[in-house]
């Protein structure tokens, strides 16, 4: 080794001993007769000395050194006079005797600190550098253990981790592939797997009973700040079980790793069905760290000569606490960003309750201040709090309300990214209607199991059919998802009817698994988490792109390789394809 210790671990136990360290300078700085330099590595920093009166050639050689350089460095441990209580060494110093250049580095384009002057493109370009930095740094290794003690976890409940192919056959529910061109096999296609879903089933079929990996997926998908092209997933899938021994399994191991990782207890995660969060929170993953729940007030505006609230399919308000002072400018700004596209609304309704009782609203000409009192109880509003309407259709509207409740939530500081509100949301719709293909889609995938008592309803009034399916929501992010999976054969021929595949086409898209079937499947069901959304979740960010080691930027491309690139016409025609200008 090059180093007896690295640069994270001397303390005043090793005051006195000569001692061998290796790493990058990350500062330096003369002061007179003494040069001190802060030599890093990913353990940690340590002082390193140079005196001119006791060698005036070393340390002249140390004022040459510049950022980032390479080096290694021999001296004693030594107690520091100026003690450095932020430092896990900061009690002491090395006192040098010699050092070497192990390599020189050129001055990085931006400043290899917590807080940087990069910004984010520069940082993507120079990644590797972007990693030395002391937040990327950790949430890799943060990243690390999270992975250790889920395989931790699942390899003490008797799982198997099952490596499974990365080059598939490409299927046309979900997302779009990524699809490989085969050159032994011209013409056709490989794609990437969005996720090892039939291969997981396969594994049930073949007896591993209980299977995991945690797995590389891919999606041509649009990106966004908690989405990648390529993404990571904790994949499980169990047989011989009922919905109810995947969500204890599950539930177990948010509870471990909440407590080997963040040191938290999350107790019992409740469980909301689809439609109580849809109606009460306006989206299936609701964050329960606040409340302002959605109340439909239809039965109370109705009816008054107020035309937009009567011809609306749905009116439904928050009471946003403590906010009824806000001032004009803030309501308009409030209507303004409810206007915005992303959101879509034509308008903003309001009703001030204020703290003597009153209640003063945007539409007093239409609503006396009994109606606006009725108002204030069906909110569960209470004086101090500030009321705020949404109407229109039904779908657009409750989700538009949705986002409201959330700016809200994030404006008032009642986000906490140190308070962790966990829950499972069950009993989804199995099928949701395609306006443009005029048919039917599995919500989840093709293979996901009716609820039993629903089997009916299948022919009958397919969009009223509840799907097996679970989804574990942390903080109003979706973790995990999952379902009981369909392992009866004709159940599986009568789901593929109502998606409108013709057995031809199920056998052509499916058949490997179908025929799999054939040859006894056991009952079965499983799990997905999103592991790099879960590690931002530990890490208390927003995005899952500093817990990726190299990510892609929102235009799906790694500028540090630039890619993705152009090939050469030789490749090209060894592929078959030609490319049209």
């Amino acid at each position: 080794m090059l180093r007896t210790h690295t640069c994270g671990e001397l303390d005043l136990k090793a005051v006195g001993k000569t001692v061998t360290l290796a790493g990058w300078l990350q500062r330096s700085r003369d002061l007179g007769g003494m040069t001190f330099i802060d030599l890093r590595d990913r353990y940690g920093i340590t002082q390193l000395v140079f005196n001119m009166e006791q060698d005036a050639a070393l340390c002249e050689a140390a004022r040459k050194l510049g950022r980032e350089f390479v080096l290694q460095v021999s001296g004693q441990v030594t107690e520091r006079e100026n003690k450095n209580p932020k430092m896990a060494t900061g009690d002491v110093e090395i006192i040098v005797r010699e050092f070497k250049v192990l390599n020189s580095a050129i001055t990085p384009p931006f400043t290899i600190e917590d807080h940087t002057d990069g910004g984010d493109d520069l940082r993507m370009k120079y990644r590797y550098l972007d990693i030395r930095r002391n937040p990327v740094k950790e949430a890799l290794l943060l990243r690390a253990r999270v992975a250790a003690e889920t395989r931790n976890y699942l390899n003490r409940q008797g799982f198997v981790e099952v490596e499974t192919p990365v080059l598939i056959k490409s299927t046309p529910e979900g997302a779009r592939d990524f699809v490989v061109p085969s050159r032994m096999n011209q013409g056709e296609f490989y794609a990437l797997p969005q996720s090892p879903q039939t291969f997981k089933q396969l594994l049930m079929v073949a007896g591993m009973d209980k299977y995991y990996q945690i797995v590389k997926c891919f999606r041509d998908e649009d990106l966004r700040a908690d989405r990648q092209p390529e993404f990571t997933q904790i994949d499980c899938e169990m047989s011989f079980i009922e919905r109810e021994d995947i969500l204890s399994t599950f539930e177990g191991m948010a509870r471990y790793l909440f407590q080997s990782v963040k040191g938290v207890d999350i107790g019992t995660l409740p469980r909301m069905t689809y439609a109580e969060a849809m109606e009460r929170y306006g989206n299936d993953k609701p964050d329960t760290r606040f409340g302002m729940e959605l109340k439909d007030l239809n039965k109370l505006v109705k009816g008054k000569n107020f035309k937009v609230f009567d011809e609306a399919g749905l009116v439904v308000a928050i009471a946003v606490p403590g906010c009824a002072e806000y001032t004009r400018k803030q309501l308009d700004e409030l209507t303004d960003w409810v206007k915005r596209p992303q959101i879509g609304m034509s308008g903003l309704v309001y009703a001030k309750y204020a703290t003597d009782g009153t209640i003063k609203s945007s539409v007093d000409k239409f609503y006396s201040a009994d109606d606006l009192k009725q108002w204030a109880v069906a909110t569960d509003a209470q004086p101090g709090d500030l009321i705020l309407v949404l109407a229109g259709a039904e779908p657009k509207t409750r989700k538009a309300m949705s986002e409201l409740r959330l700016e809200m939530g994030e404006r008032l500081g009642l986000c906490d990214r140190n308070t962790f509100r966990c829950l499972w949301v069950v009993d989804f719709p199995l099928l949701e209607w395609g306006e443009e293909s005029n048919r039917w889609h599995a919500m989840h995938h093709p293979f996901t199991a009716p609820i039993p008592e629903d089997i009916g309803l299948l022919q009958i009034d397919p969009g009223k059919v509840r799907a097996n399916a679970y989804d574990m929501v942390i903080n109003g992010v979706e973790v995990g998802g999952g379902s009981i999976r369909i392992f009866d054969k004709q159940l599986q021929s009568r789901m593929f009817e109502v998606l409108g595949f013709s057995k031809d086409e199920a056998q052509h898209q499916f058949g490997f698994l179908l025929n799999a079937f054939e040859y006894g499947a056991p009952p079965h069901g499983g799990i997905a988490f999103g592991f790099d959304r879960l590690c931002s979740l530990f890490g208390g960010a927003d995005s899952i792109r500093d817990y990726i080691a190299f990510p892609k930027n929102n235009a799906g491309r790694d500028v540090m390789i630039d890619s993705p690139s152009t090939i050469s016409e030789e490749q090209l025609k060894e592929l078959g394809i030609a490319i049209r200008a």
